[in-house]
């Protein structure tokens, strides 16, 4: 019988890109996991973390593991920063407290990010994926320092056909966009956004992959303000042959 695994959605997923969730579902599904979403779930806390109001983050926190311990299996998080917060945030969140504390660092053992899950977990590098043209992978910078994830993007994108992966200069550098940080700190926030963009420009690449939907929101709006072509998606709508993200562009 296909494992069953439990999908963290993530609200940015929810809200904005129910299609890259979309995505999410059926490729977890071509891997041969059958996906259970568990309908009570809600924010990571995240943001809350990060503007530094523990107590909001703690009961969203404490919200999550209860939903989580209802089913059995592993978590899978389409995103770099709600996995980082679930698996290294929340044993800190409750680090003096030694009736939760077990039950964060249980939800954090059973967390995985999508890419790190596809490759490391279930060996899956392959979906049969086409994208015609030049290429470049933007890492997110919780999915690359937080979670050390990098080889597996890259590894599910070398089996992309017809595609000229090339590299962005910068690859490691912050969009800018660090949830609260762009809304506390706008100017320095665009002058990072920019040096990206400008990086991205050079590549001469009209498709851009991410594997965190904030990057990808920031990204595509500057783009979008600077009149260009390229646009940025989801690791998964690239995979997924049956997104309707890059229908027409293969």
């Amino acid at each position: 019988m296909p494992e069953t695994i439990q999908l963290f959605v993530t609200c940015i997923l929810d809200t904005l890109y129910p299609e890259t969730a979309a995505s999410v579902v059926r490729l977890l599904e071509q891997a041969g996991v059958r996906v259970h979403i568990p309908r009570r779930q809600t924010c990571c806390g995240q943001p809350a973390f990060n503007a530094g109001l523990r107590g909001e983050a703690r009961k969203i926190a404490e919200h999550t593991i209860r939903v989580f311990e209802q089913a059995p299996g592993r978590v899978v998080i389409p995103s770099g920063s709600c996995a980082a917060m679930i698996r290294h945030q929340y044993p800190v969140l409750f680090a003096d407290d030694p009736a939760w504390l077990p039950r964060a660092h249980a939800l954090a053992a059973r967390a995985f990010e999508f890419t790190e899950f596809l490759v490391d977990e279930l060996g899956v590098t392959d979906f049969g994926a086409r994208c015609p043209g030049k290429l470049t992978y933007h890492a997110s910078c919780h999915l690359l320092r937080e979670m050390g994830i990098h080889r597996q993007p890259q590894a599910l994108l070398s089996q992309v056909r017809q595609a000229e992966i090339v590299p962005l200069p910068g690859v490691s550098e912050c969009c800018g966009f660090g949830g609260v940080f762009s809304v506390e700190h706008p100017e320095i926030s665009n002058a990072m956004l920019e040096r990206k963009l400008a990086a991205i420009e050079s590549t001469g690449a009209q498709t851009v992959v991410a594997c965190d939907s904030g990057c990808i929101t920031n990204l595509n709006g500057g783009l979008h303000r600077r009149g260009k072509s390229a646009r940025v998606v989801h690791i998964a709508d690239l995979l997924d042959a049956q997104s309707p993200i890059l229908r027409g562009r293969a």
